[in-house]
């Protein structure tokens, strides 16, 4: 039996009607996958290719064998792994790059393109993006009391103090940086490792911090 994506409350007709099915014990991609599509749908982003009642995409991870299939059916969308005997697109994508194609599509130009949309919805605020991430993570083990997230606007810094208690990380970067860890488009280790981040915390923190920023990614 396919597992339905969990969900806030859709906020447009498209995430309504959009049922995004994906497979048991799904892999980290199928579940990725089914987490981009589902924030598509509750902005109202590519309502065109998320409400096609037909097509196959097959997706491969431009650096690890790392496959999956997007199947469109007039009853809503399944996510599965491994990649069907003749799909009417091919797209090749790098996974920490926010589905970035890195070769032509192959097969169903419109229908490639459509997709790729649908894997790059807009980001949410910086703000709401931590939010969010707050509201799921906040009862994992070991996660820190409060979460504070630092970001350089217009008028100077600003910050976002979440939770409430003795125990505190600090996570500082650019707007989107911050949008992209908190939304899950990125991933918390990568972005720190590329520089674009500052933390302020203990190591067993970080190790809590990734574990989070992974269920949100990852939808688990």
């Amino acid at each position: 039996m396919a597992e339905t994506m969990a969900a806030p409350t859709p906020t447009s007709a498209c995430a309504a009607e959009a049922d995004i099915r994906i497979e048991d014990d799904a892999s980290p991609l199928v579940r990725l996958i089914g987490r981009t599509l589902g924030d598509s749908a509750r902005a109202g982003h590519a309502v065109d290719t998320l409400s096609r009642s037909t097509g196959t995409v097959a997706i491969h991870s431009h650096d690890t064998p790392q496959t999956a299939t997007i199947t469109f059916g007039d009853n809503g969308i399944d996510v599965s792994s491994g990649l069907p005997a003749e799909p009417d697109a091919a797209l090749t994508v790098d996974l920490g790059a926010r589905f970035a194609p890195t070769a032509d599509p192959a097969g169903d130009a419109d229908l490639a393109g459509g997709v790729l949309r649908a894997l790059t919805p807009p980001l949410p605020a910086w703000r709401d993006a931590a939010q969010r991430f707050w509201d799921t993570t906040r009862s994992l083990p070991g996660i820190p009391d409060v979460l504070i997230a630092v970001t350089e606007g217009p008028e100077g810094l600003e910050q976002a103090v979440l939770g409430d208690g003795p125990t505190q990380y600090l996570i500082a970067g650019a707007p989107e940086t911050l949008a992209g860890v908190f939304s899950g488009a990125d991933d918390l280790l990568a972005v720190l490792s590329s520089g674009a981040l500052g933390i302020q915390g203990t190591m067993s923190q970080l190790s809590v911090m990734v574990g989070a920023s992974w269920k949100v990614r990852y939808d688990v």
